[in-house]
């Protein structure tokens, strides 16, 4: 079991390495969400390096990435479940375009976290509007 914190960022992480190159747009978002979100405000930033490499590693394993899906999916709450797709989705945005490899990686979240499907929609309709650019 890992804590609402690490699940959160592991859901960022997935998001972000799903087309194996994690841009420094997606990990600026990254570091914006986890100091400028109040569900991080009682989280120690000194931890990010441990959390990101524990879910690196795991993802190393067999089966990492259903390993990862099953702890993220029992670690968070259910009123937090949406916030973890919408964090995913502005992580997935935050470069100016959302590949295929990420795509799929929102899918398998969103399917794993129950989001209902018109939520989903509105969320990363949200996402989209936030990171459009001219």
């Amino acid at each position: 079991m890992v804590s609402h914190h690490a699940a959160l960022i592991y859901t960022m992480v997935l998001v972000s390495a799903a087309d194996r190159n994690m841009t420094d747009a997606e990990l600026h978002q990254i570091g914006e969400i986890i100091t400028g979100l109040p569900i991080f405000r009682d989280y120690n930033n000194q931890s990010l390096s441990s959390t990101t490499a524990s879910c690196a590693e795991l993802l190393d394993d067999e089966n990492g990435l259903d390993k990862a899906l099953e702890l993220i999916g029992a670690a968070l709450p259910e009123r937090l479940r949406e916030t973890a797709y919408a964090l995913a989705c502005d992580v997935a945005a935050a470069d100016g375009r959302v590949v295929v490899e990420e795509s799929r990686m929102l899918e398998l979240i969103r399917d794993r976290l129950d989001i209902d499907s018109l939520i989903a929609a509105a969320i990363e309709r949200g996402a989209r509007a936030r990171f459009a650019t001219l």
